[in-house]
């Protein structure tokens, strides 16, 4: 699911944070210069003509997404960067064995061989006699290069300069395969499912969703085993990964989280938390269970401004997270928070968090101190619904689209104008292009940053 946290998306964590109380749509997120305003931006594009769905997949001077057209019917979408978000092609697209709560998947961009990167994608098959068909092709042209069958999958990945993917997961014979981008023949694979959390150009660290999920890290050339840890050590035994799970790189230190789940009325939740481990070697380097991740937020590498929550479910303060050392910067006590129906919200530079009250005015505090500021003339970043209509995809329910951000005048809880690109910590960045979908599905694209960097979905 993911990220689901690896989102993962807004209709898992409606799900789940409903099911352990509504007070939780919140926001969080934190860093250095994740949020911070950035200077004018040399290219900035929209492109008003589409419905987005998904999370953008962006390298390689590409932005690929997955689109619903008016026909209820999906299709990958790649757009030229640097050429004003024109559209270089487009082909059908699917889903076959994707979890509802993990959203629409996106396509993958990998490096590929030089001066040849790739968008993988799931198109639809059925003269095959398999429901769908992984196929690859070339970023630019839209010319396929290879092609595989598939009959149940999560989605692809880029795993270094490899192709990764689950397949046959509906299956008991589920394996993760990492893929030749030139041939699309298999390097390596292992038995169950796995998703790939972190990869450069020799490792990649997989998470492997079992009874007791582990987190290992694998030779890209090879698969052989480098380290192995099991998820439990961190947050204890009980987990269960219904609740989702994300994870994100800051450095040397992987960090984890692990999200609850409530299997009936009365019962208590699974074992839940964060944690940091050791990329080099898979040592534990910080653990902090029994926290939960707030809505919408960062991902965890930039910053983690979390809720402390027992196991019956009931909420205490905000406590805000180092990522590399997982001590506390920053508290805020449960009763800071209005009686009043809120959603959390913060500024671009994360310098407080707000409450919003829609149409009314809201409460802010400073996050490193605790103490209350006057939300006057703050403008907030927030979930721009709650209760987003599910799409309409042909063959498929209860799928939601990629959560958007829009900006809130904390004084009157209303929706400020001329708000700009949403924060640096909401989009990430690739090669300091920031790509996301606004509330309407058009794709938007600015180049304002520096490098790369994960953003709330990953």
């Amino acid at each position: 699911m993911h990220r689901h946290s690896r989102q993962r998306l807004l209709s898992a964590v409606i799900s789940v944070h409903l099911a352990i109380g509504a007070s939780l749509l919140a926001t969080g997120c934190s860093g250095d210069d994740a949020g911070a305003d950035r200077a004018a931006p040399a290219v900035a594009w929209t492109h008003d003509g589409v419905n987005v769905v998904s999370k953008p997949a962006v390298a390689a001077g590409v932005a690929a997404v997955t689109e619903l057209r008016g026909d209820g019917r999906l299709r990958t979408s790649v757009f030229d960067l640097a050429g004003g978000g024109r559209r270089l092609w487009t082909r059908p697209a699917t889903m076959a064995g994707r979890l509802v709560g993990m959203g629409v998947q996106p396509p993958a961009v990998v490096a590929g061989q030089p001066a040849q990167p790739l968008v993988v994608a799931l198109e639809p098959r059925p003269s095959s006699g398999r429901p769908a068909t992984l196929v690859a092709r070339d970023a630019r042209s839209g010319r396929q290069r290879w092609s595989r069958p598939v009959d149940s999958t999560f989605g692809p990945a880029g795993c270094g300069p490899y192709v990764c993917v689950t397949e046959s997961t509906a299956r008991a014979t589920a394996r993760f395969v990492a893929i030749d981008p030139a041939t699309g023949r298999n390097r390596w694979r292992l038995p169950g499912i796995a998703e790939v959390e972190w990869a450069d150009a020799r490792r990649v660290v997989v998470f492997r969703m079992a009874r007791r999920p582990v987190l290992e890290a694998r030779d890209l050339r090879t698969g052989a085993v480098q380290w192995s840890f099991a998820v439990d050590a961190a947050v204890g035994a009980g987990i269960n990964l219904t609740g989702g799970w994300d994870f994100g790189a800051l450095g040397d230190i992987l960090v984890g989280h692990i999200a609850p789940y409530r299997a009936g009325r009365g019962k208590r939740l699974s074992s839940f938390g964060f944690f940091g481990v050791r990329l080099s070697d898979g040592r534990l380097v910080w653990r902090r269970p029994a926290l939960l991740r707030v809505y919408p937020s960062a991902s965890p590498a930039i910053a983690l401004i979390t809720r402390a929550v027992d196991r019956r479910g009931r909420y205490a303060g905000f406590v805000r997270l180092d990522p590399r050392t997982g001590l506390t910067t920053g508290q805020l006590p449960a009763a800071a928070a209005p009686r009043a129906t809120w959603w959390l919200s913060f500024p671009a530079d994360l310098s407080a968090v707000g409450f919003l009250v829609p149409g009314r005015a809201g409460t802010a505090f400073d996050l490193s101190r605790g103490t209350a500021i006057a939300p006057r003339g703050l403008r907030a970043w927030s979930f721009c619904t709650v209760a987003p209509p599910p799409l309409q995809i042909v063959g498929q329910r209860g799928f939601y689209p990629v959560a958007a951000l829009c900006a809130y005048d904390l004084t009157t809880g209303r929706r400020a104008t001329a708000a700009g690109a949403p924060p640096a910590w909401y989009t990430g960045a690739s090669d300091g292009w920031r790509v996301w979908r606004d509330e309407r599905g058009a794709l938007h694209a600015i180049r304002d940053a520096h490098g790369t960097t994960p953003g709330m979905y990953g």
